[in-house]
């Protein structure tokens, strides 16, 4: 048995983990859309559904970007979609859209508690402090 190198945000519904795990998702999840945050993301055609919804890594004022990926995620898990999204390793920027998700969904009060959320889910997650920042403008209340 294969370990998988991705994880369950949500159970049963969405996904998060890295590009070169995008496969094994495919294969071993019924997911409905995927989406990659990589600003670096190739733009060859895909034989599943992919929504190219980039944010830049190492750099600052990605705000907009953010809070689009995250909506997209949001959007189709209302549509009950089951989803899967990533960055290049599925630590930063991913870790971002899984905290805005999980505070957008109710799911945690603060971007501290969505962390340890997102965190106890994919350990690897690690926010860096220019994303955590963009999620305080995002989420001032959060």
């Amino acid at each position: 048995m294969r370990t998988k190198n991705y994880h369950e945000l949500l159970s049963n519904r969405i996904y998060i983990g890295g590009a070169n795990d995008v496969e094994d998702v495919l294969k071993n999840e019924k997911i409905d859309v995927v989406y990659d945050l990589r600003a670096e993301a190739p733009t060859e055609e895909t034989n599943y559904h992919r929504v190219h919804s980039p944010i830049v890594d190492d750099a600052g004022h990605q705000d907009e970007f953010i809070k689009k990926s995250i909506d997209h995620v949001v959007k189709s898990y209302h549509e009950g979609k089951n989803i899967y999204f990533h960055c290049q390793g599925g630590s930063n920027r991913t870790g971002t859209v899984a905290v805005g998700t999980l505070l957008t969904l109710g799911k945690a009060s603060s971007i501290e508690e969505a962390e340890e959320l997102a965190k106890a889910a994919r350990p690897k997650i690690n926010v860096k402090s220019e994303n955590k920042e963009a999620l305080k403008r995002v989420f001032p209340n959060g």
